[in-house]
């Protein structure tokens, strides 16, 4: 009789790469998505659930992205804890606002598991910056072309 059990990663096991990806004219939904799923390292034929296996990303010109439909006048609200401190801005006065990377962060922070001390650990590997320059050199990024992937994941107005 044949039997055969999936090998589990031991987090000694993992290998970690170091991803560039150039966020100017990307959608932002497809783009969250992709980052979220390197991230997690369900890419990798040796993914396990319980074992940080994903890579170190970095996101440049992430002010430079795009939304798509109506998403531009999209409310988003949160309360200061004070009275009479509700506080509302949408998503296009954030992109336009002081910190752009912002969106991005969200929408990728809300596609992994919620309130996970794994997804709290793999959310510190992701670097965004609102320029095209970046501080990690040293590490020798691989650069993935994300507009090339699909036609639909590039967006230009």
């Amino acid at each position: 009789m044949l039997t055969s059990t999936t090998a589990a990663l031991k987090p000694a096991d993992v290998e970690k790469k170091w991803i560039v990806i150039d966020a100017e004219d990307a959608v932002v939904g497809r783009l969250a998505a992709f980052i979220a799923m390197r991230l997690r390292g369900k890419h990798l034929p040796t993914y396990t659930p319980n074992v940080d296996s994903g890579d170190n990303i970095i996101v440049i010109n992430a002010e430079k992205v795009h939304l798509t439909g109506k998403k531009h006048n999209e409310i988003f609200y949160w309360h200061t804890g004070h009275p009479g401190g509700v506080k509302q801005r949408t998503l296009g006065q954030l992109l336009s606002g002081k910190y752009p990377e912002r969106v991005l962060t969200k929408a990728v922070e809300r596609m992994l598991p919620k309130e996970s001390p794994l997804a709290r650990k793999q959310m510190t590997q992701l670097r965004i910056y609102a320029g095209n320059t970046h501080p990690h050199e040293a590490q020798n990024p691989e650069v993935i072309d994300f507009k090339a992937l699909s036609r639909k994941n590039v967006r230009s107005v």
